[in-house]
């Protein structure tokens, strides 16, 4: 049977083993993914296979920066309680320094750590040492421009920013505002014109039917000043900026002649569903009283 890349990363995943332990357990046992689990088991190399179907929702944003390359990296644990453990925190930085050299996950995976071990063989340690599953989700990169900025706000937010002119100062400003505010788009030119279309028809459907009755060009100025207000709280030049809001990003922008080129935002777990644990209930159940 043909040992497929498919293969040999679901039994990665399945037991945090690395790449070619996987490989060669899949060649010895003829491609069947069960038995090559147990012989990982066995063999001491399958730490995290009982614990990879359990649901790592909390977690922590790591960051690294090497001058105008910049990285996030979303690690997930089961609990919060793992996700302040020093073991998990040192692992996280240095997964994120990994990132710096490689352009996705998948190729992070395999890339070689502060201890020579690859992230994959170093989070099955770790899962064995935390008690819990352990996942590198995902990975943000920005490079090229001007000024570069990475920002976590108490390891559960993560934002990167590109900057085209201003300074290093501002963009980690603009990656603060990023981070409290959560703007979906970047510019006015950036919003969607079926959103705005979407907003007309609300904001018309609000209006009385006094003011429906209005001249046509009135009317058009009245639902375009509400429409630029909606513009502005969702996107970023528009929003008051967290750091002086008596001023706008854009103004802010403008008095450094700097420009976002681009903005990324990550948040521990976003995505992920949660199982929601109601244990007064389940006791209640067993107890025969619900």
């Amino acid at each position: 049977m043909e040992i497929t890349a498919t293969l040999v990363k679901e039994l990665r995943e399945r037991t945090g083993a690395g790449m070619m332990e996987c490989k060669k357990a899949l060649s010895e046992t003829s491609g069947n993914i069960d038995a090559a689990a147990e012989s990982l088991r066995k063999s001491g190399l399958a730490k995290a296979d009982k614990k990879a179907g359990r649901v790592a929702a909390e977690g922590r944003i790591a960051m690294a920066q090497d001058g105008n390359r910049a990285v996030l990296v979303e690690i997930n644990s089961e609990t919060d309680f793992v996700a302040k453990d020093e073991n998990f925190i040192g692992f996280t930085e240095q997964v994120a320094r990994a990132a710096l050299g490689v352009d996705d996950v998948e190729a992070l995976r395999s890339t070689a750590i502060d201890s020579g071990k690859t992230v994959d063989e170093a989070r099955a340690e770790l899962i064995a040492k935390v008690g819990e599953n352990v996942q590198v989700r995902r990975m943000m990169t920005a490079s090229g421009s001007d000024n570069v900025a990475a920002y976590v706000h108490g390891g559960r937010i993560g934002v990167l920013v590109e900057l085209r002119g201003g300074s290093a100062e501002l963009a980690r400003g603009i990656a603060m505002h990023v981070a409290a505010m959560n703007p979906p788009y970047n510019k006015a030119a950036d919003v969607p014109a079926d959103f705005v279309a979407k907003e007309k028809e609300i904001e018309l459907a609000k209006m009385s039917d006094k003011d429906k009755s209005k001249p046509a060009d009135i009317l058009e100025k009245i639902i375009g000043g509400k429409i630029a207000k909606i513009v502005n709280e969702v996107t970023l030049y528009g929003q008051p900026y967290v750091l002086d809001t008596n001023q706008s990003v854009e103004g802010v922008l403008k008095s450094a002649n700097a420009e976002v080129v681009s903005f990324q935002r990550l948040a521990v777990g976003e995505g992920i569903e949660k199982v929601v644990e109601d244990y007064a209930a389940e006791v209640m159940k067993q107890a025969g009283l619900a």
